[in-house]
């Protein structure tokens, strides 16, 4: 049943994905989660390996997706630049002061959700702020654990919350880390169709987090 249930979302997820010309964020893939101090633990256990063969840097000006700063994701992850086009979906690519800037997607690599890039012009905000900033403008956001963390050698800040599905009718698991740059904050976010998916996707969040770094524009 519950195969049954991830393959009906999966299609829904797919249907309504953000893509490079006119932004989606798929309705399966809001924050949501299990208790935030077991998803806490669950990242800290997470390792990610070097970057290894088949991995690719985004952020840099000749990537898919330039941003503020520069990160490593997994092999088979499909990277893709979010572009707003004028349309009522360009709402569905904003989170506060947050807009949605790279999409990369987990499906290739065997996954369901995605590992997203948002950023913000609020220059001047510490990174506990900008996510204190994106986790309450999500309406179905809750049980937020905030920590203080290094992201390679960037101050950031990282939370784990949990937002409710309707689709599934059940709780999620999502990770969301911020640092500050000299253009505005960035925020990676780590969603995911499900908890479970959510969970064998950290490394490569961890990844990404442990590879973060400052990209002078």
């Amino acid at each position: 049943m519950r195969n049954s249930v991830r393959g009906v979302a999966a299609a829904a997820m797919a249907a309504a994905v953000l893509t490079g010309c006119g932004g989606t964020k798929d309705s399966a893939d809001k924050p949501t989660a299990t208790p935030a101090t077991a998803s806490s633990q669950a990242s800290d256990r997470a390792t990610s390996a070097p970057a290894a063969a088949g991995d690719a840097v985004v952020g840099s000006a000749g990537s898919v997706c330039p941003l503020p700063v520069t990160f490593t994701i997994a092999a088979k992850w499909k990277a893709k630049a979010v572009k707003l086009d004028g349309t009522a979906l360009d709402a569905l690519a904003k989170q506060g002061p947050f807009t949605m800037a790279c999409e990369i997607d987990a499906k290739p690599a065997g996954h369901i959700g995605f590992l997203r890039a948002w950023t913000s012009d609020a220059k001047g905000s510490t990174p506990r702020a900008a996510l204190e900033a994106f986790v309450t403008a999500d309406k179905n956001a809750s049980k937020a654990t905030y920590r203080e963390v290094t992201a390679r050698s960037l101050p950031a800040a990282e939370v784990v919350y949990e937002t409710y599905s309707k689709l599934l009718d059940e709780s999620k698991q999502e990770h969301a880390l911020a640092v500050a740059t000299p253009s505005g904050p960035v925020i990676l976010h780590l969603g995911g169709m499900d908890t479970e998916e959510h969970k064998e996707m950290l490394p490569a969040y961890e990844l990404a987090k442990k590879s973060l770094r400052s990209n002078p524009r």
